[in-house]
C-alpha cells in the first residue's frame, strides 16, 4: 500500500502518546518527560493522527491474535509440529484441538488488542467531542466522530463473535465494570452503526484506504446481522441483504477482474473490491503480513531472494480434507496455495535439508494427521504476494473485509430465506477462478443447497479412521464456497460455527470438544485484575 499520507513518525508519535490509556492502572504513572497529554497544546495538524491513531491495534502483526484463533481452530489451516519445532510448547495444538484455556497465549493477544483498539476510540472520541483537538470543520469533526465510533463497534463485533460477553465501556473512565452480555454488545454495535455509518464518507480507496468508509461500515454491520442467530438466537438474514443491497446498488464497489489483485504489495489501494483492509508498508516503519515466513520452508528463500529465510520447514499449511474440496480448474487452488516442486529464483530445483536432506523440495497435499509432518508435507500460503527481495515480512496488505463477501452474505442470506438469486451472485465470485472454462463457474440456487464436499472424520496415517458426525450441512456447498474464496484470510471460524459444524465435525486429528469452545474465555490475567468479571461458562 503506498498512498496513506500520514507519515509513520507521526502515526508512531500517536500511538506512544494514546498508548498509555490502555496500559494496566495498578501502578503510579512514571511521567518521563515534561509533556504529558495535560500539557501539551493540540492543533488542528492533531486531527488526522487522532483518527489514525485508533487504527494501531489493526495496523499491528495480526498472525498470533486474530489469524491463529480464526483459522488454527477450523478445518482449512493446521500447524503439526515438524523437526524444526513448531510445537512451542503446544500453544497452535490447542488451537487445532480445542483445547485453549484461560492462559492461551493466542486468546490473550485477541482480547488485549481489541479492547486497546476501544479504548483508543473511546480517547479520541472525547478529544473531539470535548474540542481538546481542535477540528478544521465542523463537518469534518463530525465525519471524525462517526469513523471512530463505527471503528469501535468494529472492535467490539471482535469481542462480541469471539468472547460473547465482555466489559462494554464507551467513556474514558478508568473504572473497572462488570461485563455485558452477548446480546447487550451486539445491540450495541447494530445501533452505533445505523447511526453513523450515514454520516461516514462515500470516498472508495485512495485517501481513506485502510479506514472504514460508508461501504466498509455496511459490510460489517452485514456481517452483525448475518451472524445475528449465533449471536442472539435471532435471525437477521433480511437486514443482512438490505445492507448488501445499499453496497451492491451504490456502483463505488466491485470485483477486482483478477482474483489475486486484492493481495498484491501495489494497486490495492484504488481496488473497488478491497473495502477494509490492514495497509502494510516497509516505509510506514509497521510491521508487515509476515504468514510467508511462517508458512514457507527455508530454502524458498533461494526462490525469492528474501533477506531473511522463512522459518525452518515452515509451519502452517492446508489441511488435506480442505484441498481436496477444490473442484477442477478451479485457480484459487494454485491462487492460494503454494504447492508441488519448488525451485530457486534461477529455475535450478530446490532439495530438502532437514529430515528429508537432499530430496526434491515438493509439497504435498496429504498429511498424516495433524499432531507432526515432515518438511515437505502440507501446501504453503500462495495468498499474499511476496516480492523478490523481501525482509522478514512482505508488504502486501492483509484484506479484512472484500465485496466478494457482500456478494457471498446476500446469497447465503437468500438460501436462508428460500428467495432465489443466490446461485446468480455466487457465480459472479466465482467467474474469474474459472476464466479457461466459464462454463464450470455457474452455480444453481439449488447445487448450493447440497451437502458440503468436505470428507470429515479424524486422520491417522494419511487414512480417515473414525468418520464423527456425517449429518449433512445443511447449504453445505455454500459453505464450501466461502471457504475457498476466503482461504488464509481469517473467516473460517466464523463460518463453521454459523453452518454448524465448528463444535461437531471431526476434521485431521480434532475431534469435537463441547459446544462451549463457540466462544472463547476471558483471558485469566484480565479476569485477575477485575474481580468484577466473571468468566465465559465451562472456562
Amino acid at each position: 500500500m503506498k498512498t496513506i499520507k500520514i507519515k509513520s513518525i507521526v502515526i508512531l508519535l500517536t500511538v506512544l502518546m494514546f498508548s498509555i490509556t490502555g496500559c494496566d492502572n495498578d501502578l503510579d504513572e512514571i511521567v518521563y518527560s515534561t509533556i504529558t497529554e495535560q500539557t501539551y497544546n493540540y492543533s488542528s495538524s492533531d486531527f488526522a493522527p487522532n483518527i489514525v491513531g485508533a487504527y494501531a491495534p489493526i495496523y499491528e502483526n495480526d498472525v498470533f491474535g486474530r489469524w491463529q484463533t480464526q483459522e488454527l481452530t477450523g478445518c482449512c489451516i493446521a500447524l503439526p509440529a515438524n523437526v524444526t519445532g513448531w510445537d512451542d510448547g503446544g500453544i497452535y495444538k490447542k488451537l487445532m484441538f480445542h483445547n485453549w484455556n484461560s492462559e492461551s497465549m493466542q486468546v490473550g493477544q485477541l482480547w488485549t488488542k481489541n479492547y486497546r483498539g476501544i479504548v483508543l476510540c473511546n480517547s479520541a472520541i472525547d478529544r473531539l467531542e470535548n474540542d481538546i483537538i481542535p477540528a478544521p470543520s465542523p463537518q469534518e469533526k463530525e465525519l471524525a466522530i462517526a469513523e471512530l465510533r463505527a471503528l469501535r463497534a468494529y472492535y467490539y463485533w471482535m469481542i462480541c463473535d469471539n468472547f460473547g460477553d465482555g466489559p462494554l465501556v464507551i467513556t474514558t473512565s478508568q473504572e473497572l465494570t462488570e461485563k455485558s452480555s452477548r446480546q447487550e454488545i451486539y445491540d450495541f454495535i447494530v445501533n452505533e452503526l445505523e447511526e453513523v455509518v450515514p454520516n461516514l464518507s462515500e470516498v472508495q480507496g485512495a485517501e481513506l484506504y485502510g479506514r472504514i468508509n460508508k461501504w466498509a461500515g455496511k459490510t460489517i454491520l452485514a456481517n452483525v446481522y448475518l451472524n445475528s442467530e449465533v449471536y442472539t438466537g435471532t435471525a437477521k438474514w433480511n437486514e443482512c441483504i438490505e445492507q448488501c443491497n445499499d453496497i451492491i446498488n451504490s456502483g463505488k464497489c466491485a470485483l477486482a477482474p483478477i482474483f489475486k489483485d486484492p493481495f498484491l504489495t501495489a494497486g490495492a489501494e484504488s481496488s473497488k473490491e478491497v473495502l477494509f483492509t490492514i495497509p502494510y508498508d516497509y516505509d510506514r516503519g509497521i510491521v508487515g503480513n509476515f504468514l510467508f515466513m511462517n508458512s514457507w520452508h527455508s530454502e524458498l528463500q533461494k526462490k525469492y531472494n528474501t533477506v531473511y529465510p522463512p522459518n525452518a520447514a515452515g509451519g502452517p499449511k492446508g489441511v488435506t480434507q480442505f484441498i481436496d474440496t477444490y473442484q477442477e480448474g478451479d485457480s484459487r487452488l494454485e491462487d492460494s496455495w503454494l504447492m508441488g516442486p519448488q525451485f530457486d529464483a534461477d529455475g535450478n530445483q530446490l532439495y530438502g535439508i532437514y529430515d528429508l536432506p537432499g530430496e526434491p523440495l515438493v509439497f504435498s497435499k496429504d498429511l498424516p494427521d495433524g499432531k507432526y509432518t515432515n518438511e515437505m508435507e502440507g501446501y504453503r500460503m500462495g495468498k499474499y504476494e511476496v516480492p523478490m527481495g523481501s525482509q522478514w515480512s512482505a508488504d502486501s496488505d492483509i484484506p479484512l473485509l472484500r465485496y466478494a463477501e457482500v456478494l457471498m452474505m446476500k446469497a447465503e442470506c437468500l438460501l436462508r430465506t428460500g428467495q432465489s438469486g443466490a446461485g446468480e451472485l455466487v457465480t459472479q465470485v466465482r467467474q474469474r477462478a474459472f476464466k479457461d472454462d466459464p462454463s464450470k463457474a455457474t452455480v444453481t440456487d439449488e447445487e448450493l443447497m447440497e451437502d458440503s464436499s468436505f470428507d470429515w472424520g479424524l486422520v491417522e496415517n494419511y487414512e480417515i479412521t473414525d468418520q464423527g458426525d456425517q449429518t449433512p450441512v445443511q447449504f453445505g456447498r455454500m459453505f464450501d464456497e466461502w471457504n475457498w474464496e476466503f482461504a488464509w484470510e481469517g473467516y473460517t471460524r466464523r463460518n463453521m460455527i454459523r453452518f454448524g459444524v465448528y463444535t461437531t465435525k471431526s476434521w485431521l486429528s480434532h475431534e469435537p470438544n463441547g459446544d462451549y469452545r463457540a466462544v472463547f474465555p476471558i483471558p485469566e490475567s484480565v479476569i485477575t485484575s477485575n474481580p468484577k468479571l466473571v468468566q465465559n461458562s465451562n472456562y
